[in-house]
């Protein structure tokens, strides 16, 4: 796990040291156990490392006999099995992020197809003059690019690329729009402009500074449901999940995994405990003198059942206010998804003892555990309904004029990925995959703990746990109205304390409670924001901070507060200073 970065100039004149330089120091906080350069006549690639397997020797960048390069974020997790059949090669270190370069020379542009594992991948080929980037299907590592007259430039975060000052700061007002309804942007544009992903799947060709070929693999697989009874189903369950789980342990460092107290999590727990000898490490979030729905005591009853060694961690008003500022800093390519703040400090208590976290994502994308999905099965007259159809600040009063577009993305994927024999729940499925888990969950997981130094792993995003789940027939993933039929089943007979199906309490972080008790206090100065000011009526943000309590209207606050921090920390390029009213006062 790391950060890396690089550069193709496009008039084949070396890269500036300097630039490089800058690129290194704005990535330090994803990799603070060394460093690595490359520079080969117009290229140049960095790289800082996390540490978690092949700690001696798996410094990068790594190199291969037919003069090709490698740098990499990420874990190969069947690297072991793939070492053993590529026959003759001669690996420098034990390194999981060696074995991709060698792939490459074996079997070209098609090398990710082997890799099990999460990954962002540059590598350096000089004899064939281009510089290949790669992203694991699920985009569970995040890598972009910048692509102008000088050359191509790439890096783990945007932010990145702006300190290095290959590109300067500005709003893309289309993923604007989006964040703004959505809480979270679409496709390859980001929300600052000139900044693009390296979409989920996708192995980018560079040469001479210019993007000259694309490839993609998809995370799920094409068809229909298949056939299958509910025994096998949950046999095969069970050996998948295990099989994921046990791949996702591998590390040379201490790991533990953060618990909710949901199906999803607890099935991990109840895995881990399976294959470990000593009791797993369990962090839960709770908040306490809420009220609101905590998962705390399910957790604790869940960590006790298997023996696991349980770390409550309390997110609190205070923290609230005090960690937002920083939170937003981390968040470059925005998400405005309140859970970004237990997972935050989640994170930072986790750092005391582990380098790896395994976590639950993915299991209701995979399984079918949202209500929307629920209700794309039925017609529009029994309650169906068009997903993500109404946006956060709609029908508040607050924008001068309308946030036009910001449902496009949404609309291009569903058309995308309604593949012929899909059903309209593997549809939904495809399209929360498409933007929703890279661009909102996974961002939030990365940032989150990789501010922290700290990897994070997700057993269900999985290429072999996708095979087997996502053609699941829709009556295993949805029945009687409960989703997630066929693992809750698997869960209950594994681990009867989890209570598999009782209804799911949820997760819920009280924003629009403390936001409404300091609402007269704080919407004059999210007001006052220029990033706000441009979009919203002065009042009417005021009047709508004041009426916070009401959970449509705190959200709408709570989007409206996460842009005002976000976009004065990356667009204005002014550091944190202080809580929640300084920052916004400063």
């Amino acid at each position: 796990m790391c950060g890396i970065a690089g550069l193709m100039r496009a008039d084949g004149a070396p890269p500036q040291a300097a630039t490089l330089d800058k690129l290194v120091g704005a990535l330090a906080h994803r990799g603070p156990d060394g460093f690595g350069r490359y520079v080969s006549g117009p290229v140049g690639l960095v790289q800082t490392r996390l540490a978690i397997i092949d700690l001696a020797t798996g410094d990068q960048p790594f190199h291969e006999p037919g003069g090709a390069a490698l740098v990499a974020n990420g874990e190969i997790y069947n690297y072991l099995e793939l070492r053993g059949e590529l026959q003759g090669v001669n690996f420098a270190t034990q390194s999981d992020c060696e074995l991709p370069l060698h792939l490459y020379r074996r079997l070209g542009l098609g090398y990710t197809s082997k890799l099990r594992g999460m990954y962002a991948i540059a590598i350096h080929d000089p004899e064939a003059d281009r510089l290949i980037l790669s992203r694991d299907p699920f985009g569970i590592k995040p890598l972009y690019y910048v692509e102008n007259a000088e050359g191509f430039a790439f890096a783990s975060e945007p932010a990145v690329l702006i300190r290095a000052g290959l590109v300067k700061a500005s709003v893309d007002p289309q993923r604007r729009n989006e964040l703004l309804q959505l809480q979270f942007t679409t496709g390859r544009e980001t929300a600052l402009a000139g900044i693009r992903r390296v979409l989920p799947g996708e192995t980018l060709v560079i040469s001479q500074g210019r993007i000259v070929e694309r490839h993609r693999q998809e995370a799920l697989p094409q068809g229909k449901p298949y056939v299958i009874d509910e025994a096998t189903a949950l046999a095969r369950l069970d050996a998948v999940l295990e099989d994921s789980v046990r791949m996702h342990q591998r590390s040379d460092v201490p790991y533990g995994m953060f618990l909710s107290g949901g199906v999803d999590s607890s099935a991990i727990l109840s895995l881990m405990a399976r294959l470990n000898t000593r009791p797993v490490l369990a962090y839960t979030a709770g908040f306490p003198e809420t009220g609101v729905r905590d998962e705390r005591d399910h957790a604790r009853k869940v960590a006790h059942a298997l023996g696991a060694r349980h770390v409550e961690v309390e997110f609190t008003e205070s923290d609230f206010w005090t960690l937002l500022p920083e939170i937003a800093a981390a968040m470059d390519d925005p998400a405005a998804d309140y859970a970004i703040m237990p997972t935050y400090k989640l994170a930072r208590e986790a750092k005391r003892e582990v380098k790896v976290i395994l976590c639950g994502e993915g299991g209701d994308e995979l399984f079918g555990g949202y209500g929307r999905y629920r209700s794309v099965m039925r017609p529009w007259w029994r309650g169906g309904r068009t997903l993500r159809a109404r946006g956060a600040l709609e029908r508040l009063g607050v924008l001068r004029v309308d946030l036009a577009g910001w449902r496009d993305g949404i609309a291009a994927a569903e058309a995308t990925e309604a593949t012929a024999g899909r059903t309209r729940v593997q549809v939904a499925q495809a399209v929360d995959f498409a933007d929703w888990m890279p661009h909102d969950l996974l961002t939030k997981l990365d940032r989150c703990l990789m501010a922290h130094g700290v990897e994070g792993r997700t057993p269900f995003l999985d290429p072999e746990v996708a095979k087997f789940a996502f053609r699941l027939p829709d009556n295993l993933k949805i029945r009687k109205g409960v989703g997630k039929w066929l693992l809750r089943h698997w869960l209950d007979a594994q681990l009867p304390e989890a209570d598999a199906f009782s209804r799911k309490r949820g997760f819920t972080v009280p924003v629009a409670r403390w936001i409404a008790r300091r609402g007269g206090a704080l919407g004059p100065l999210v007001a006052a924001s220029p990033a706000i000011a441009e979009i919203c009526l002065p009042g009417r943000v005021e009047k709508l901070f004041r009426e916070a309590d009401d959970k449509h209207k705190g959200f709408a606050a709570w989007i409206l507060l996460f842009y005002a921090l976000w976009h004065r920390v990356h667009i204005q390029g002014l550091a944190p200073s202080g809580d929640v009213f300084e920052s916004l006062a400063a």
